[in-house]
Order: C-alpha cells, then structure tokens, then sequence
C-alpha cells in the first residue's frame, strides 16, 4: 500500500513538473493604442511575443510616441502590411490617453513611426521590397546609417535580435524566418495578399514629388497592399488581414493552405468588411478564434463594448469567440488559436 501511495505522489508530481512548460507555451499578443484599455478609432498597432522569446510589431500606425514609447519593450521586427499614413504613421500619439477615444491626440512624424520603431530598436523590416525601400530611406536620413542590406540567414532562419537594421526582402507569396539563438523553432511569417490600394501618404514625400503628383492628380503606390500569415512555434497560425475587402485567397491560400487558426481582422470601413467580414470569418478563414481591431470607431467605453456600436452588431455575426483589441492588454492564445488569458 505505501508503495502504491509512493508512486501516485511521484506520477502527480511528474505531472506538475511536465505540465509547467506547457503552461509557458502560450503567444502573447498585445495591442498598443491610444487609450489605456479601450479599443478607440485609430488603434492598429499590436505586439506579438512568441514562447521562444520573438516579439514583433504590427503596423506602428499613430498608436506610439515615437521609437522610445516604453510601451513596446524588446522588438525585434516590425511588420507593416502597406502605406496608408494610419499604418505607416504620417503621425504619432502626444501620449496615452490624450484627446479622446473617437479622436486621439496626435502631431506629425515626418519620418514615420514605423522608420522610428525600426532605429530605435535595431530591426528586422518584414515587409515587401518596395515598402522596406521607403521605410530604409527614412531610416537612413535618420540614422546617418550605410544602405540597409538584406537580413543574414543561417540555415534559411534570422537569428534574432539582429546586430544591425535589415530587411527581410521578401514580396507577395514570400516566407521570413526569425528565431532566438538557440530555440530549435523560428516563427515563420509569410506575406499574403490583401485587396486594397498602397499608396503613401503626402506628408512623407518629399515636396517636389507632391507638387508633381498634385499636379497630375496622381498617387504613387508601393507595389501592392498585404497581410501576413504567421506561424508560431507552439502551432499557433495567426491571419493578420491588414486593410483588405473580400477575396478568394482567403480561402484557398490562408484556410486551406496555411489553415489559420486565429485572425486578427481589420474592420475598415473603407474595404467594406463591416459588410462582408462575416462570411470572411465564418466560412472562408473559418478560425477558432478572432481579434477585432481597426474599428474607426471608439468601440468600448470603460473597458466595455458599446451596444451601439458598429463593431457589437458586426460581432453578432461571428461563429468563432470574438475578442477586442484594448490597449495594453495582454491575450494568451495556444497552439490551438484558443485564448487561455486575457480576453
């Protein structure tokens, strides 16, 4: 009988021992705003932290200060998926919780915020040639620095935090592979389609080049606008849509191939997935879960969604757990596209 006591006791605390590190493998994704704990009209920017220590950050947007906002921490990518000035950031928050939640307080980053974020931080640039090519600039007029060369692989994978800015140099279809010295796994980031326009906002180009494009009545695009499929080391797929209406890809390449798991949705309105985004959910992406941002409306009020709200009659719609994007507040999700944490 002690005997059989014994045993149970040790397979109970075998138990505790290998259940501890699954406990630890869960993605952090944190959403950066302008309004501690509300999701408010100009919020985009989010972080992700994989298990292995990763961390990277979504379309910057008009959601930081600046490079230095102690909200990002350790960022060892920034990914933007295209140039409107409230991705890229034509502007940048005076600080959290100014103005209001409809229009948050913000002043003009000629630079961008995303070329901020990236020299501040030493990063990696995920995104298409072109797009990096205009960020790099600005980076470099910034910095002082040599021409931004591609990022070093080994073995197919950047070893990450890199030693000095990089760009992943990676277009439509393409695949980025990051990973933390020593970890057996990367997270692998490939760039998929997204139906909208790309062109960069007047405010970042130089003058002549405005009064050339005024005088046309012209835009200048920078290849086509993206989102992003992202695969985690716990197993994790996450669907980052960027600005994008409906289309077929998000059946067959993002479902189908990639088999996203969980979809951080842009809602608009300019695209029009307030209209269509329930059958983008429900029956192309088909996630287990999805995180609702990009709402250019104040969603929530007291940490709370507005019944009145175009974003809590567009959750109506929607199969899978639907969870807000707050500012600061950290969600967990497992390989499983569940949320364990945080929603």
């Amino acid at each position: 009988m002690r005997i059989t006591a014994i045993c149970c006791t040790l397979v109970a605390v075998f138990g505790l021992l290998t259940a501890a590190p699954v406990l630890a493998q869960n993605v952090k994704i944190t959403p950066i705003g302008s309004h501690p704990g509300e999701l408010c009209a100009n919020d985009r920017a989010i972080i992700f932290e994989d298990p292995t220590g990763v961390r990277f950050l979504y379309d910057p947007a008009h959601n930081v200060t600046g490079g230095d906002d102690p909200r990002l921490g350790a960022i060892h990518m920034v990914l933007l998926s295209h140039m409107h000035g409230d991705h890229v950031g034509d502007l940048k928050l005076t600080a959290p919780g100014a103005g209001t939640c409809a229009n948050s307080e913000r002043v003009p980053a000629p630079n961008s915020t995303t070329a901020e974020v990236v020299a501040a931080k030493n990063a990696a640039m995920v995104m298409t040639r072109a797009i990096g090519g205009f960020v790099g600039n600005k980076v470099e007029k910034m910095t002082g620095s040599k021409p931004i060369g591609f990022c070093p692989q080994t073995g197919g994978a950047t070893t990450v935090p890199v030693a000095t800015v990089c760009a992943s140099q990676t277009d439509l279809g393409g695949v980025f592979v990051a990973k933390t010295a020593g970890a057996s796994q990367g997270v692998e980031i490939s760039i998929v389609y997204a139906s909208h326009v790309n062109n960069a906002p007047p405010a970042l180009l130089s003058e002549a080049q405005r009064a050339l494009l005024k005088s046309d009545g012209g835009i200048v695009e920078y290849g086509p606008a993206t989102g992003f499929v992202v695969r985690f080391s716990n197993g994790l797929v996450a669907y980052l849509s960027g600005d994008t209406g409906i289309h077929s890809e998000m059946k067959t390449v993002v479902n189908e191939f990639h088999k996203a798991n969980l979809a951080v949705l842009n809602l608009g309105p300019n695209p029009g997935i307030f209209f269509s985004g329930g059958r983008v959910i429900n029956e192309l992406v088909q996630p287990a879960s999805v995180i609702l941002t990009h709402a250019n409306e104040p969603v929530t009020e007291g940490g709370k969604l507005r019944p009145g709200s175009r974003t809590a009659a567009f959750m109506k719609l929607l199969k899978p757990a639907s969870h807000l994007a707050l500012s600061e507040r950290t969600m967990e999700f497992d390989g499983k596209g569940k949320c364990v944490a945080g929603c």
